[in-house]
């Protein structure tokens, strides 16, 4: 490394104003698309990210040998975890798969040691909420707020309007991207293309405590038979949830494996901690890895360790280890938005919601 990593105090997030009404505003948003859509499943699903495309047990392997600027935190010392991933899209309700958004990928690293955060004091877990883009679609928790508002006003419409506006977008998107263009609204509200989950590479976009440093992190494909996938279109018409079946039909013949990467914050202007839809130049401080993930062969979809997944678990960055704590205003407004979906979950559906527990085998 050429420039040195930014160190790590409190003084590097600043709340933006009336941040706690901007807060109090996401609950009940995000409250809002839970009570419409439990309504109409007779059943209580996440507030975002609510369709699961596939959930995965694995291996995470901390690196050996790591320099002393990536040997921190979770990864201070190599080991192995069981790590649990779930791949999602963005809205809060259950879509046929040609309506089209950013997709997610949830990490839940288990038995994990050390300082907790104050949430998830009696746990034992690190969760890492990563989706396939570098950046957020906005730049802190009042501009999220709009955005959210507006996919809470498409919660519960008729699912053919939708696939009508997403394929509208979606030709928008492709246009803007010919000519060097992009927009991180376009594809939020339904202009993401479609490519296969598993060779996509999923990003946290907001910024992290890293021990003594700040970082982001990407979680990238490697193994051949996911990379070949990168780019790859999926067809969805006629199937509901194609992303399902093609995420079911490469991990079951040869599993996979993918980098967690990390980049450390070098400059506190150009790598902002409060402006998440700011991408972190990686040609000045590139994404290097910590960890690799190794899924074994299985069952993606419809397993004892799916449905727990899916009914008994949450994922919120703010159970884990102090070493890495979320930072920034989006992450901020997660905090206690993420624990009120949880808790409805858990009220509606009679069952209670757990970070750390004994999960099924692989299936």
């Amino acid at each position: 490394m050429t420039a040195i990593p930014v160190r790590y105090s409190d003084s590097v997030e600043t709340p933006i104003e009336d941040e706690e009404t901007v807060h109090r505003d996401l609950i009940d948003t995000m409250r809002s698309i839970t009570e419409t859509t439990s309504e109409d499943y007779g059943h209580a699903v996440r507030s975002v990210h609510a369709k699961a495309h596939g959930i995965l047990s694995g291996e995470i392997a901390i690196v050996d040998g790591l320099p002393p600027e990536l040997a921190q935190g979770l990864f201070a010392e190599a080991g192995a975890h069981r790590v649990l991933m779930r791949f999602s899209t963005n809205p809060g309700d259950l879509l046929d798969d040609s309506v089209s958004a950013p997709r997610g990928l949830a990490l839940k690293v288990l038995d994990v040691a050390g300082e907790r955060l104050p949430d998830s004091a009696e746990d034992t877990t690190q969760n890492l909420i990563l989706v396939n883009a570098p950046a957020f679609a906005a730049p802190d928790a009042k501009a999220f707020l709009g955005s959210l508002k507006q996919l809470a006003a498409t919660t519960d419409r008729a699912e053919w309007a939708k696939k009508l506006l997403s394929a509208t977008l979606r030709g928008v998107e492709t246009a803007l991207e010919a000519v060097g263009g992009k927009s991180a609204m376009i594809a939020t509200m339904g202009g993401t293309p479609i490519t296969h989950p598993l060779g996509d590479s999923y990003y946290s976009q907001v910024p992290f405590r890293y021990g003594a440093y700040i970082a982001k992190f990407a979680l990238v494909p490697v193994s051949s038979n996911l990379t070949e996938l990168t780019g790859d279109s999926v067809n969805t018409s006629g199937r509901p949830d194609a992303l399902r079946e093609v995420i079911r039909e490469t991990i079951v013949e040869r599993g996979g494996e993918w980098e967690l990467r990390v980049q450390l914050n070098t400059d506190l202007d150009a790598m902002p901690i409060e402006d998440a839809s700011v991408e972190w130049d990686e040609a000045a401080s590139p994404y290097r890895t910590v960890a690799r993930i190794t899924v074994a062969p299985q069952l993606s979809i419809g397993t004892d360790l799916a449905g727990a997944v899916d009914e008994n678990t949450f994922f919120s960055p703010w159970h884990g280890l102090a070493a890495h704590r979320p930072l920034g205003s989006v992450n901020r407004a997660r905090r206690q938005a993420y624990e009120m979906s949880a808790a409805f979950r858990a009220r509606y559906n009679g069952c209670p919601m757990h970070d750390s527990a004994r999960f099924p085998a692989v299936g």
